[in-house]
Parts: structure tokens; C-alpha cells; sequence
């Protein structure tokens, strides 16, 4: 047992846990004796785990738990970041192919995992019939539509995607993210010009492993695009989804106009935001300073330490907490998908060496977004990613951040994923048909 403990000593150290997944026990310290104590207390705990599993599947002539091939752990490995969170959250399962609900997407952008279940649902086809039956049209959106849907609809692994890119898009790339729908230029979208996005996709999977349309044996005609990929991703066969009913009615002769589109957009995109709100305002109508803090601090990739100093500093600087409406953190959120914007319009100052004071962030923000800050919301921001107290912004520190916050944990790197794969993709589509 005492070499057990010692293995299990060893493997706590090992393994690091992400900050990013222990955000809530930020604020937990303690001193050195206590930390002793509890690494001990982990280490036998850990001894104890190791042994009874051990033990257990030793006499055990019965595997309950799924073990996975060798060759399909290799294939795990070249999954994407989306790819893994996507498989994680998708809880219902149709003809093969993996599907969110509205409910599951509002939860694999705002909370670290899925809630608890068994296994995943397998819908039958009169199940598949009855959700379409459900699903509202679209002048009947609205900023509550995937909380009301809850688990009667589906989303496809590529509407995730598109789904996500919503989330980061400021109101200046709505009419472009229309316009690469819209392939013909009419000003309309017609359900085939959205099922281009399908086609894309599958060939950017396809592409990224190297398979071309030899090696995967794609038949001609209507089910050209399928992939028959091992995790369920891609399209195997003809359904409806949600969005396509929503977006195109239950024929699907509907045609998607700016308008709808760009209610579609807005509506998510404050759904989501109000759904992180309610997290911490609690039915109340502000949050705290500090949980705003928490709120853009949640998906950095800081450690602790790091992630006190931000805490600890603005609580050292608040002398009165008037809170933080849904407005202030809506507008914040607005100004963080125009981030891009801000970072160039900041280049002067930066280039200069030059700190950026209250006034010169204020005028950049309403230039960037056309919305304005309000004083104590900036007066908040500042208490934060002010290094020195001086009253200027630690901009480096400030721009690092905020980008973390706004792809949601997704490293912003990866530039053959998300939008820019799909705008990329888009433009070869048409060169192609010109």
C-alpha cells in the first residue's frame, strides 16, 4: 500500500489540470500545511482508487466500462478541439450520426461539461418526424428559442460550426456571412445555397486526413458529400435539421432573406450572453464586479495565482460595488466581437510605446462599435487589467485575454478550422463554378 500511495503521489504531480476547467475554486487558498494535508489526503485517495479498480477488474470476468481499440485511440488523436467538445455534448444519435439538441449547444459554450446521462439517445424516424413537427418558423424566433426547444430539435456537427461563428461575429460581418450563403447574389438564400456549407465541411474533414474521394468510395449522384467517418461527424444521409426548418419551413422552399438572417444572429447571440448572465446574477438584475471578472477571466489559460492577482487587484480598487446590468456586460460583449477592430485602431498607441488611458479606450470602442461604454463599466475593466495603478491599461495583458474570452477556450490559432476554413472553402466553391 505505502509503494501505492507513492505511485499515486507521482501521478497527481503528472497530471495537470487545466485552469481553465477549475476557474470556480479560483478563490480558494490555503497555507502550506493545509496544502501538504491535502495532497497527502489525494495521494491516499488516489491509492485507493488505483487499488480497487485493480482489484476490481482483476476478478471481474465482465468490462463495464468501453475500452477503445488501439487503432481508434490513434484516430482520436487527430480530432479537433470543436471535434472532441462536439462528440462530448452531442447527446442524441440518428441513423449513426451524432447530433446536438438546442439544449446541448447552450451548454457546451457556457458550461465546462455535459450534464450527466446514462448514454446517448438513439431517435427513431417517427421521434425525427415529431421534432420537425415542433420546430418554430422563423418569424417566430426569438432570444429564448433554444432554451424553450430544449431537447426537440437536432444540430449537425457543421451547424455547430456555424453556430459558434455566430457567437464572434460583430454586426458589421452578419451581411457578410449572408453574402457567402448567398452564392447566385440575389439577396436570398435557398436551402440548396445552405447545404453548401454541408459540402464544405465534409471536404475540409476530408482534406485534413488526407482521404480523397478514391479512398473514401463516394458514390455519385445525391449522396456524393457523404463521409462515413468513425465518430459520427459528418453527413451519412438525408434529415432535416432544426435550422434547415427553421430557416426553410418543413418543404424547404422557403428562401432565408438579410432580415431573418440577421434577427437569427442577434437573437442567439443574446440568448447565449443572457444564459451566462442568469448564471451569476441569479434572477437579480446586476452581477457583481467580481463575477464580471470571473466572467472574462473563465476561459483564459491562467493558473491560480495568476487568476487571484486579477480578483484580488479589483477588489483592492472597488471602493463601492454598484454592480453590472445585462446592458453593460451585452455592450461589453458587442465590443469584444469588434476586438479586431479595437486591436488596429490601438496600433498607433501601442507602436508609440504609449499606454491607453480611460478617454483614449472610451473613443476607441464608440469608433470601433458605434456603441459607447458606460464610465463604470470601463472604471471596472481598467481595476482589472491596470497593472500599476497609474490609470492606463495594461494593453498586451488586456487584448491576450480578451481574445481567450472571446473564442471561449478555442485557441484562435487554428487557422483551418471555423469561419476562416469556411470563407476559404466558400471562395475555391465559386472559383470552381466560375
Amino acid at each position: 500500500m505505502a509503494t501505492l500511495g507513492r505511485t499515486s503521489c507521482k501521478l497527481f504531480k503528472i497530471v495537470q489540470f487545466t485552469p481553465i476547467f477549475t476557474r470556480n475554486l479560483g478563490h480558494v487558498k490555503c497555507n502550506k500545511s493545509f496544502s501538504k494535508a491535502l495532497t497527502t489526503c489525494a495521494c491516499i485517495f488516489g491509492g485507493g482508487v488505483v487499488f480497487y479498480t485493480t482489484n476490481y477488474y482483476s476478478n471481474s470476468s465482465t468490462v463495464y466500462a468501453l475500452k477503445a481499440k488501439p487503432d481508434e485511440l490513434a484516430k482520436s488523436v487527430k480530432l479537433t478541439s470543436r471535434e472532441r467538445r462536439f462528440i462530448k455534448f452531442a447527446s442524441v444519435e440518428y441513423g449513426g450520426q451524432l447530433y446536438m439538441t438546442p439544449q446541448d449547444f447552450l451548454e457546451s459554450v457556457v458550461e465546462q461539461e455535459p450534464r450527466p446521462r446514462l448514454k446517448r439517445r438513439v431517435l427513431t424516424t417517427k421521434e425525427i418526424e415529431n421534432l420537425q413537427d415542433q420546430t418554430p418558423q422563423l418569424k417566430k424566433g426569438s432570444s429564448q428559442m433554444f432554451r424553450k426547444l430544449k431537447d426537440k430539435g437536432i444540430i449537425s456537427y457543421t451547424e455547430y460550426l456555424f453556430l459558434l461563428s455566430i457567437l464572434t461575429k460583430p454586426a458589421s460581418g452578419f451581411r457578410i456571412a449572408f453574402n457567402m450563403f448567398d452564392t447566385d447574389g440575389n439577396q436570398r438564400v435557398d436551402k440548396n445555397e445552405f447545404l453548401v456549407m454541408e459540402k464544405i465541411f465534409s471536404y475540409a474533414w476530408r482534406g485534413k486526413r488526407g482521404i480523397n474521394d478514391d479512398d473514401d468510395k463516394l458514390a455519385e449522384g445525391a449522396h456524393e458529400n457523404y463521409v462515413n467517418d468513425d465518430q459520427g461527424l459528418q453527413r451519412r444521409h438525408n434529415v432535416d435539421t432544426f435550422l434547415q426548418i427553421h430557416f426553410f419551413g418543413k418543404k424547404g422552399n422557403n428562401d432565408l432573406n438579410f432580415e431573418g438572417f440577421k434577427q437569427f444572429m442577434e437573437n442567439l447571440q443574446s440568448e447565449v450572453l443572457e444564459l451566462e448572465f442568469q448564471e451569476f446574477a441569479k434572477g437579480h438584475e446586476t452581477i457583481s464586479e467580481v463575477d464580471f471578472a470571473k466572467i472574462l477571466l473563465r476561459y483564459t489559460y491562467l493558473d491560480t495565482d495568476e487568476y487571484d492577482m486579477y480578483l484580488d487587484r479589483l477588489l483592492d480598487r472597488m471602493k463601492h460595488e454598484r454592480g453590472i446590468t445585462f446592458e453593460e456586460f451585452k455592450t461589453f460583449c458587442q465590443f469584444l466581437n469588434n476586438l479586431e477592430d479595437f486591436s488596429i485602431a490601438m496600433r498607433m498607441y501601442t507602436l508609440a510605446d504609449h499606454p491607453i488611458s480611460k478617454d483614449e479606450f472610451h473613443r476607441a470602442v464608440k469608433i470601433c462599435t458605434g456603441i459607447g461604454q458606460s464610465e463604470h463599466l470601463v472604471s471596472t475593466v481598467f481595476a482589472i487589467f491596470d497593472a500599476d495603478g497609474d490609470g492606463l491599461l495594461s494593453y498586451k495583458e488586456f487584448i491576450a485575454i480578451m481574445k481567450d474570452r472571446l473564442h471561449r477556450g478555442f485557441k484562435s490559432s487554428a487557422k483551418n478550422e471555423g469561419w476562416e476554413a469556411f470563407k476559404s472553402c466558400v471562395k475555391q466553391e465559386m472559383k470552381s463554378v466560375a
